[in-house]
């Protein structure tokens, strides 16, 4: 910002004699609430903001909206343009129950589809697999097979509308299937929007939900990345995810530091088959939270499109400025959400929701305010979309690019946490590196310690939790609808898996499981055409999940403490 230096004297001058005199006088009456106070992260704050704080801050790093570092914003014209993609998640049950899920939600005026996958199916267990049993559609819609997914969208054109998919470990044969489905149908794959969130290496770091050591769990992802980049040019291969690391307890700059760390690790991978790092970049895509400290959490996704527009440029050499675009996905925090005086949840929601647009999301969910209960009902869905609506388009927060840009506590702020991300990135680098890093433990012992020291500030009441530690009620009841788990569920599920496996040509499902394994031998080979052909000729997810288990086994972690 570069204030004149005179000027800069004057404000220090000012500032002293303001702290000397309004400000000690007034303390003499009544102290502050406590001695210091602190972001969620536990950045120091000062009590004004004024230009002095901005004195070295160069103009360029702030920039313009659609202009590198993209501090403002990935697009020029961002939500003048369009609003965000209106995204609420959806997936319970089978393919049609969630298929009207989906259909409902489209009626509403959602924009683009989520969908959640069951445990089994994440795991890449089939539903009639032991393990599967209690489990089938509970926590999201099952699929084993091609059949699953063509009644998932059942009735939905794909080329107008983008689907995310929120799978991990299994998540290249979701995207065979996705594909499989949209060959069928005769779409043009470059016209298929969306993304498969795929990103594994938080798993191991926070979620917990892996299948193949870190090695070949990487690899499937450098294939996603590399079909993708040749034959679905808008579609987003992964969904690099800060989400579920702050689920597990991490405060929001490990998020953003720790999603940022993992992005190296999967651009690294994709280079070293030789392709151009502008040749896949721009279809990278990040998912984040959007916890309760307000501004903070719209400075974390300032800053985080600051510096992976720097890492872009000046670690892989990116030339194409949309290479250097850091887009992302949002979520409102289910971690908040509390079953104690439920309907607040809608207020805290409607607040998270506003930091994660003025923080310049591309698509947004807002959790449902019972959703600390069960799987949200519609109701709650509704009431979900329904803010996000009132926020772009009765509030006018969408009407000017980065309402915030120039507040000198946002602004500085954003500059503390760019600096604290490059300061964790660079111990990051010098202990070894991200896979180094996970199988030591490092990662997973910051998250918890950090989550264990929230879980005491929350105990002793120096964190608020209103309605739990704070403005408690007593002998509170729950008079709630929650979402029904529908006992026929399995029964339906399984029924139509082992269907499949009946009229299926089992002998050319095995060859094709040969071939899967040889590929999984060669490096060098993309594991996806394989997979597109296993999945079109009937094989379910077990079927390729337990054969690849033969060629890399699985994984087990060493617990840290």
């Amino acid at each position: 910002m570069m204030p004149d230096p005179r000027s800069l004297d004057q404000l220090h001058d000012e500032l002293a004699h303001w702290e000397a005199n309004e400000v000690a006088s007034f303390l003499n009456k009544q102290a502050e609430r406590r001695p210091q106070f602190f972001t969620c992260s536990g950045i120091p704050l000062k009590r004004v903001y004024t230009a002095a704080d901005l004195a070295d801050t160069p103009l360029a790093d702030i920039g313009l909206p659609g202009r590198y570092p993209f501090t403002r914003g990935p697009y020029p014209t961002m939500y003048r343009s369009r609003y965000w993609t209106m995204r609420q998640i959806a997936g319970f049950g089978t393919g049609e129950d969630t298929n009207k899920r989906f259909k409902f939600l489209i009626s509403q005026g959602q924009t683009g589809l989520s969908t959640d996958f069951d445990m089994p199916t994440l795991m890449g267990y089939d539903s009639d697999h032991p393990l599967s049993e209690g489990e089938v559609g509970r926590e999201g819609v099952a699929v084993d097979t091609l059949a699953d997914m063509e009644t998932l969208f059942d009735g939905i054109d794909l080329e107008n509308i983008s689907v995310s998919m929120t799978i991990n470990p299994s998540a290249w044969i979701l995207l065979a299937m996705y594909i499989a489905i949209a060959q069928k149908r005769g779409y043009d794959l470059n016209r298929l929007s969306g993304t498969i969130q795929a990103d594994i290496l938080k798993e191991y770091m926070a979620q917990k939900e892996y299948i193949y050591p870190i090695a070949p769990s990487v690899r499937l992802v450098r294939d996603c990345i590399t079909y993708c980049a040749k034959n679905m040019k808008r579609y987003n291969p992964i969904n690099i995810s800060g989400y579920h690391i702050s689920e597990a307890g991490a405060s929001p700059l490990q998020e953003a530091a720790f999603t940022l760390a993992n992005s190296i690790v999967y651009v690294e991978e994709v280079l070293k088959t030789g392709m151009d790092v502008d040749a896949f970049a721009p279809r990278l895509a990040f998912y984040f939270v959007s916890q309760g400290d307000f501004f903070e959490e719209i400075a974390k996704f300032r800053a985080a499109r600051r510096c992976y527009a720097k890492i872009m440029k000046n670690r892989f050499g990116a030339t194409n400025p949309e290479s250097m675009r850091l887009r992302f996905h949002c979520q409102t925090a289910a971690a908040t959400l509390t079953k104690p005086q439920y309907q607040i949840n809608i207020v805290r929601t409607a607040m998270q929701a506003l930091s994660a647009v003025l923080g310049g999301c591309q698509s947004l969910h807002t959790n449902g305010y019972d959703e600390a209960f069960a799987i949200p009902t519609e109701d709650a869905m509704r009431m979900a979309l329904r803010t996000q609506q009132i926020i772009a388009e009765e509030t006018n927060v969408s009407s000017v690019i980065d309402p915030l840009g120039g507040s000198y506590y946002l602004e500085t702020l954003t500059n503390e946490f760019e600096k604290r991300i490059f300061e964790i990135l660079d111990e990051i680098d010098e202990r070894g590196g991200t896979i180094k890093l996970i199988e030591d433990g490092w990662f997973q012992k910051s998250i918890a310690d950090f989550a264990y020291d929230t879980a005491l500030r929350k105990q002793n009441g120096d964190k608020p939790v209103i309605g739990v530690n704070k403005y408690a009620m007593p002998e509170e009841r729950h008079n709630i609808e929650l979402h029904p788990y529908d006992l026929t569920t399995a029964v339906r599920q399984i029924a139509r898996t082992q269907g499949v496996r009946r009229r299926r040509d089992s002998r050319k499902v095995e060859l094709l499981l040969d071939k899967l394994v040889d590929v999984a031998r060669d490096e060098s080979q993309n594991i996806m055409p394989v997979t597109i052909d296993l999945v079109r000729e009937g094989a379910t997810m077990g079927d390729v999940v337990e054969r690849l288990k033969t060629v890399w086994g699985t994984y087990r972690e060493n617990p840290v403490f």
